[in-house]
């Protein structure tokens, strides 16, 4: 039997809902923090084995909520707040190895203490760990971020790239959801191209990187990227070959929500790169993630396999 594994999913931490819940602050972070008005976020974990049942969900891979990383706070607080919840992943993923597989956070904002954390976070069992777009508006392409890249490749670590609030969007429009149902989407097709034009692909081959939410725009918008950069030589940056090039060295989620895109993502950057995600258990979430894929008509048996089991394994042995 296929053991299906969920590469998106977020937890909010026991140690932040029993402290805020008093009335107190954590770490300077408060009820309003934490999505807490979710109240699957308020689950046991008995409850949440339950819906994972329910789901045809054999394994999460669990990551703290987007609203943890903290980069603009102290770094001493932030890494405060990171081993916490690194911590009680890291005891999740101990106390339950065939249902939890952990990825941290990390203070990204002190490119030399999350490598250190990334050491620690990887000897304590995690796999990974999940940032952010930008760290306050620095992107990857950056060269502060090289170490933390180099150390990422070395370590094996698996990155799901996951935007927190504000997106891009705040500039245009904070209105109708757009920060959420657009923003999200567009955060992740400039971290691609980032990390296509800053060379960071190039330097770092091996890197293990999952873009979330399907990877954003990336599939709609590298053919306009390819073309700019046949056109236009002095915008290439570092990229050595054209961006759609680069779409097979990246993971996509699942989270789109027809299957029409589903098949173009696949068509785009290769089976081998799908991997099962739902995002639960926020609202935005793919409701039935497994069924999602195992009753849909336009994947083949072979590809249902990969996505839901079949590619994650294989990370996980690498």
């Amino acid at each position: 039997m296929l053991n299906t594994i969920d590469v998106h999913t977020h937890l909010t931490p026991v140690r932040f809902r029993s402290i805020v819940l008093t009335g107190k602050n954590w770490h300077g972070m408060t009820l309003e923090d934490g999505e807490l008005d979710n109240p699957k976020n308020l689950w046991s974990i008995d409850q949440r084995l339950n819906e994972m049942d329910n789901l045809g969900v054999d394994t999460q891979v669990v990551s703290p909520t987007d609203a943890f990383y903290q980069y603009d706070r102290d770094s001493e607080i932030t890494q405060k707040i990171a081993k916490e919840c690194n911590d009680e992943i890291s005891q999740l993923s101990m106390n339950y190895p065939d249902r939890f597989i952990g990825l941290g956070t990390l203070p990204m904002q002190d490119v030399e203490t999350a490598v250190k954390m990334m050491e620690n976070g990887m000897d304590q069992g995690l796999i990974g760990f999940m940032i952010d777009d930008q760290v306050v508006g620095l992107t990857y392409d950056d060269p502060v971020f090289d170490m933390f890249w180099r150390c990422a490749e070395e370590l094996g670590s698996f990155i799901l790239i996951h935007q927190f609030g504000p997106t891009v969007t705040q500039t245009r429009t904070r209105r109708y959801f757009l920060h959420n149902t657009v923003g999200n989407l567009v955060d992740r097709t400039l971290t691609f191209g980032c990390l296509v034009g800053g060379g960071v692909m190039d330097r770092y081959p091996d890197l293990k990187i999952c873009l979330g939410h399907a990877g954003g725009y990336v599939p709609y918008a590298v053919d306009r990227m390819d073309k700019g950069w046949e056109t236009f030589p002095k915008y290439r940056g570092e990229a050595s070959q054209l961006p759609s090039i680069y779409l097979n060295r990246f993971y996509y989620d699942t989270v789109t929500f027809t299957d029409e895109n589903l098949r173009f993502l696949i068509d785009k950057v290769g089976i081998d790169r799908v991997i099962l995600g739902s995002d639960w258990p926020a609202p935005m979430a793919v409701t039935d993630p497994v069924k999602r894929v195992t009753e849909s008509a336009v994947l083949r048996e072979s590809e249902k396999k990969k996505i839901l089991s079949g590619n994650m394994s294989r990370i996980l042995r690498t």
